[in-house]
Order: structure tokens, then sequence, then C-alpha cells
């Protein structure tokens, strides 16, 4: 019996399980520390996960990008980070010519409006770029071709903007009618914060019921599921994956905007931590799996504003907050560990795997 265990379960796997069980021990006794310690008001943790949802609204933005992509093409487009960085970054420009102009401020919801659409405009053409000269000519290549271009890509980008518009901080002009706070069932919250979780709460649930109740959202399904059996059902494969692009870039446009309201300023190489971030979403959620994505997203997004003041604190660990990208990607370890399809992945085909 014991042998037949052994050959049935690897020894890596138990490996893992218990390094897992150790990380889950860790968390545990960490928030059990914290909580007993009475160190934080409920007020500063209903402040926490309010940034957390901000926070991972912008990450499920930018992982749709990541997930739709790899469902139609199953490449990680690893230039989606400078798409991300191309919008708001131009998106500046704009923000600062309206705001001399006193538009800014006397019109806000237009202004905000305005940037927020060259924004989108922005990285939907870089996107749609990308897709047509760079990863259309290595549709049939090996896996590794695409991915090499990919982080070629992202590197060209970066360093584009970096020649063209320099390397220093560019400061977003303030928006008066988005300082101070709302007061929202007795909580107090900072005005960026709600403008940018309605707003990202409604992008996502467009985009959900585009994809599920559209003619082209079901194309760009059956074209997720086998390209040439949607093409021989009449399907024009090639307008399929440009409209996936496009839509994955107008998403990341608009997260680079929200972005920009909560940390108030834009750089060349702003797009590879929250890129890394939103790719760790996507994986959590299920890379390939729209909903996924938006789920993997907001879980991140609350686990990086919590997880460091809940678990490290109670460790004993002087600056826990220093540490919250560790702990995302620890998470993504335990994920990986127990669900390595992600929360909402399925089991793949071996020809998709």
């Amino acid at each position: 019996m014991l042998q037949r265990l052994r050959r049935q379960i690897p020894g890596t796997v138990v490996i893992m399980w218990c390094i897992g069980i150790a990380i889950l021990g860790i968390v545990f006794w960490g928030t059990v520390a914290t909580l007993r310690s009475g160190k934080y008001a409920s007020a500063q943790w209903v402040d926490l996960f309010v940034y957390g949802i901000a926070q991972g609204g912008i990450y499920a933005l930018i992982a749709l990008g990541y997930t739709m992509v790899y469902g139609v093409l199953r490449m990680i487009n690893f230039a989606h980070s400078e798409v991300f960085m191309s919008g708001p970054y131009i998106g500046y420009y704009v923000a600062l010519a309206l705001d001399q102009a006193g538009l800014l401020n006397r019109y806000p919801v237009l202004g905000l409006g305005i940037v927020i659409l060259v924004a989108m405009t922005v990285s939907t053409t870089i996107a749609v770029l990308l897709e047509r000269i760079a990863y259309r000519p290595l549709r049939r290549a090996p896996r590794l071709v695409p991915l090499i271009t990919a982080i070629g890509a992202s590197y060209f980008l970066s360093y584009a903007f970096l020649g063209l518009f320099g390397s220093d901080l560019k400061g977003y002009p303030e928006i008066q009618a988005l300082k101070g706070t709302w007061n929202i069932l007795g909580v107090e919250v900072l005005r960026p914060q709600i403008v940018v979780i309605v707003a990202a709460l409604v992008m996502l649930a467009g985009l959900y019921l585009f994809v599920r109740h559209t003619k082209t959202g079901k194309a760009m399904q059956a074209v997720a599921e086998d390209k040439d059996c949607a093409a021989l059902m009449g399907i024009n494969v090639d307008r399929i994956i440009v409209i996936t692009f496009a839509i994955g870039g107008a998403l990341a446009g608009a997260a680079g905007v929200f972005y920009a309201l909560l940390f108030k300023q834009v750089k060349f190489n702003m797009g590879f931590f929250p890129g890394i971030k939103a790719f760790t979403s996507a994986v959590l959620g299920g890379i390939g799996n729209v909903t996924g994505a938006m789920v993997g997203g907001m879980f991140l997004g609350i686990a990086e504003s919590l997880f460091p003041n809940l678990v490290l604190d109670g460790l004993g660990i002087p600056a826990p907050y220093q540490l919250k990208d560790a702990l995302a990607f620890t998470l993504l370890v335990l994920v990986l560990i127990f669900r390595p399809t992600g929360i909402l992945g399925e089991r793949l085909a071996a020809k998709k795997a």
C-alpha cells in the first residue's frame, strides 16, 4: 500500500505541499498575532481594503490584455506593460494642455474624459501596430519566437519613450474636484479611489457583457477555442485577433490614467511593475479566462494592500509594506501549488497546454 502511494504521489509533490502548508501556517500565525495586538483600528483596515479594490481594478484592466491575447494566440504579450505606459504618458501632455487652458478644473468630467479617451486611443493604436508588425508574421512560428519578439518590442517601446520624452517623472496636474474625500456609508474615501473603482467596475462589467452576449464576443470565444475551425465557420480570424488586441490596449490605456490619478505621476518605465502584477493576476485567475483575470486582479490588489500589515506586522517585521511585492508573489506560488490552473482556470487540452 505504501509503495503504491509512493508511485502515485511523486516526492516533489509532497515537498511542494509541505512548503505550501508551512507558508499557510506562517500566514495564520502572523494574522492572529496582528489582530490580537489591536495595533490597527477598524477604520484603517477599511482604508486599506478600499485602496486594495482600487489597485485591484487597475490590475484587472491590465490583466485582461494578457489573458485575452493568450486566449486567442496562446502567447504572452510581454510588451503589454508598455502599451499600458504609453496611453497615460501621452495623456499627460493632453492633461497639461487642458490644465494650462483652465479647462481641466472648470470642466473636470469633460477634461478627464478627454484624457482617458486620448490614452485609450494611443494604447489601442500601439497594441494594434504590435499585432500587425511584430506578431502576425510569426503566427505559425514556434512559440519561443513570438515570446522573444514580445520582449524585444517591450524594450523598444520603453526606450523609444525614454529617447523621445526623457527619463524624468511627469507629474499629472491636480484636479480640484478630486481632492478630499466622499462619505460612503459612513466611511471617508478618497475621491480618486472612488472614481477609479467605479470606472474600473463599469469597464469590467462592460467587457464581460460584450464577450458573453455579442456576436463579436462569441466569435472571440470561438477563435480562442480553435482558430482553424473558426475560420472554416466563416469567422475572420485576423479581424477578431486585431479586435482582441484593440480591446486589451484600450483597457490598458484607461488603467494607465487611473494609475496616474492614484499615484500622480508617469515615467517611461512605469509599466514594469504594474505589468508584472497584472500578469500575476491573470495567472492567479486562470490565464485565458476573462472572468479569472478580473477576479485575480481584485484578489491581488486587496492582498497587496491588506496582507503586509495583516500578516507581516504580526511576525515582527519592522517595515512590512516594503515587502508587499514579495508577499504578492508568495500568494502566486501558493495558488500554483494548490490550483495550478488558477482560481477559475480549466485544465487545457494537450494541444493547448
